[in-house]
C-alpha cells in the first residue's frame, strides 16, 4: 500500500449501495425520457399545424405531404421513449426491488411506488384515452393531411405512390401505438 492512501474499506461500498445509484440513476434517465417523450407530442402538434397553415397561405397542396413525414419520425421517436420509459419500471419492479428487498431482508417491496401508482382507480382508462390521444396525434392528424392532398386538383402519380407509402408507414406505426403493452 503506498503511503497516504487509505485502504478501501468494505464498508465503502456495498451491493445495497451500488443498486442504490443505479435506481437512482435509473430513474432520473426515466424522468428526462418522460419530459421528451411528452414534449414530442406537442412539438408534433405545433409543426403540423405550421405545415397545415403554410399550405393554406400558399396553396401547394403537395406540401401537406410532410404532416406524415414529421409524424412518422416524431411518432416512431414517441414510442422507443415510451417502451425505454416502460423497460426502466420493468426493470425496478422486476429485478432491482427483488434484489434489494433481499439483501436488505426486508419485508414487502423496496420501492412502493413502483408498484403502487399502477393499481390506482381510472389507470386503464387513462392509458386508453392516452393511446386515443397518441393516435390521433400520429395517425388521424397525417391521414387527414394526406386524405387533403389526394383529393386536391394536383395529385402527381410519383407524389400519389408516395403518400400511399407513407399511408402503409403510418398503418404500421398507429399498430405500434395499439400493441402497446399494458405498463
Amino acid at each position: 500500500m503506498s503511503r497516504g492512501v487509505p485502504a478501501p474499506s468494505t464498508d465503502d461500498v456495498t451491493e445495497s449501495k451500488i443498486l442504490l445509484a443505479e435506481y437512482g440513476c435509473l430513474k432520473e434517465e426515466q424522468k428526462t425520457r418522460i419530459g421528451f417523450r411528452d414534449n414530442l407530442l406537442y412539438f408534433t402538434l405545433a409543426a403540423t399545424t405550421a405545415v397545415v397553415a403554410i399550405t393554406a397561405q400558399s396553396g401547394q397542396s403537395r406540401l401537406l405531404l410532410s404532416v406524415p413525414a414529421i409524424c412518422l419520425i416524431l411518432g416512431w421517436t414517441y414510442l422507443v421513449n415510451d417502451e425505454k420509459i416502460s423497460a426502466i419500471g420493468y426493470y425496478v419492479r422486476d429485478r432491482l426491488g427483488p434484489r434489494l428487498e433481499e439483501l436488505t431482508s426486508a419485508h414487502g417491496a423496496v420501492f412502493g411506488w413502483e408498484i403502487y401508482h399502477r393499481n390506482v382507480a381510472g389507470r386503464t382508462a387513462r392509458k386508453r384515452l392516452q393511446t386515443a390521444v397518441d393516435l390521433f396525434t400520429y395517425l388521424v392528424l397525417p391521414m387527414v393531411c394526406t386524405a387533403a392532398f389526394w383529393i386536391s386538383p394536383v395529385v402527381q402519380p410519383l407524389l400519389l405512390l408516395a403518400s400511399l407509402g407513407q399511408t402503409l408507414a403510418l398503418a404500421v406505426l398507429g399498430w405500434q401505438f395499439l400493441c402497446r403493452r399494458e405498463r
